[in-house]
């Protein structure tokens, strides 16, 4: 299964002329969603100021269920007869990962605002197309990154905000998924674009559970993978060796992260971090069974002595228990969804970004500081270890 395969059974069409961002003239925004499996997880059909007017999707099976699940007669199996649906001035890009620079780029140049499922694109080179093509159509790109919208990252982000971690002189994230194994076939018993997919090409569920909250860039990677040999791992189209890969960055403030992406471990799946500062610590729950947990520096504090006579220092500890932080969203979207309640968040966000006329939180910006590291990492890992630099492409223009 190669890249031009995944194009041709989504529609090929050739790129479209750049079309200038103009002012939404509907009350509501007008999107059309592709992809239905995970682009029928979403609150589209509920967000007051959103009307889900088309669908795509290649499967009769999950074409009826996008219908189904936004009420939505309007159905397509052609991605380029959807973008020239009446009225449309919105895509959500919930495809295989090869798909969705393409996709992105291609509704932009069609007048399309678009939020894509993670990660951006598959190279450096994708997303430098992707940021060229929102500079010069002047529509909206967000990336559907869950891990920026995650309870314990809000609370993160505002604490951090507000001063309370001192500074962060270390963060980690991991994401540990076994389950993706069963994935890399289809019901046909043949690959998918899953199969042998690099671990640090799916970075975002960790950086962009750690740079938010750090509000660094990752700018130098020492990456290391391991591989077991298997079949998977010997005939992928990717030429990926690794099952998990572990990365330690360098941040532009001179601090240190840590980002591990496993496929294949004896350990209960995963989406975590932690964030160490010099006056707080906030520790996201563990697989095992630990809470979320923060450690503050406290002057009233007891002093600890552990088991070698050593003073572990004054600190209060206390389980913390997450707010659902659901007061900022519309009413009727107060409601529990996939990935710790995030995609709510990112429906609301994206749908806000666009009647604001104003960049979406995970803009591309943010979405090229998410997902090249990744890339880099892989690289670094395939290398050896040999340390890597990566590239900044700065924030949007104020």
């Amino acid at each position: 299964m190669t890249r031009r395969t995944l194009i041709g059974a989504a529609g090929a069409l050739a790129a479209t002329e750049p079309v200038s961002a103009q002012p939404s003239t509907h009350a509501k925004v007008r999107i059309g969603i592709v992809g239905g499996r995970f682009g029928s997880s979403f609150q589209w059909h509920l967000h007051p100021d959103c009307e889900v007017a088309a669908v795509c999707d290649i499967s009769p099976e999950r074409l009826q269920r996008l219908s189904e699940v936004y009420r939505c007669g309007n159905t397509y199996k052609d991605f380029r007869a959807m973008l020239k649906h009446p009225g449309l001035n919105a895509v959500g890009v919930f495809t295989p990962v090869p798909l969705h620079a393409w996709m992105a780029t291609t509704a932009m140049k069609a007048g399309k605002h678009v939020i894509s499922a993670v990660p951006a694109a598959m190279s450096e080179e994708e997303l430098v197309e992707i940021l060229e093509t929102v500079r010069s159509t002047g529509m909206k790109y967000m990336m559907a990154e869950t891990s920026y919208y995650r309870a314990e990252v809000i609370t993160c982000r505002e604490l951090a905000q507000q001063g309370k971690f001192g500074t962060i002189f270390y963060s980690e994230a991991e994401y540990h998924h076994e389950g993706l194994l069963d994935l890399m076939w289809d019901e046909r018993g043949l690959p998918t674009w899953r199969h042998g997919f690099p671990p640090m090409h799916y970075p975002t569920h960790c950086t962009g559970l750690v740079i938010p909250v750090i509000k660094e860039r990752l700018t130098e990677v020492t990456a290391y993978g391991w591989g077991d040999n298997h079949e998977i791992l010997k005939t992928n189209h990717y030429r990926n060796p690794f099952w998990n890969t572990t990365a330690l960055f360098k941040t532009s403030g001179g601090h240190s992260s840590r980002i591990s992406v496993f496929w294949h471990v004896a350990a209960g799946g995963t989406e975590r971090g932690a964030f160490y500062g010099d006056r707080m610590s906030y520790i996201m729950e563990r697989p095992e069974g630990s809470p979320n947990t923060m450690f503050e520096i406290s002057k009233e504090g007891q002093t600890v002595i552990d088991s070698n006579g050593y003073p572990e220092g004054k600190l209060s500890k206390r389980v913390y228990t997450e707010p659902a932080h659901m007061e900022s969203l519309p009413e009727k979207m107060r409601v529990k969804t996939g990935h710790g309640n995030s995609h709510t968040f990112l429906t609301h966000e994206f749908i806000s970004a666009i009647r604001e006329d104003r960049q979406p939180a995970v803009n591309i910006w943010e979405a090229i500081a998410y997902t090249l590291p990744g890339l880099v990492a892989h690289q670094s890992a395939l290398r050896g270890g040999m340390s890597m630099k990566i590239t900044d492409y700065g924030k949007p223009p104020v």
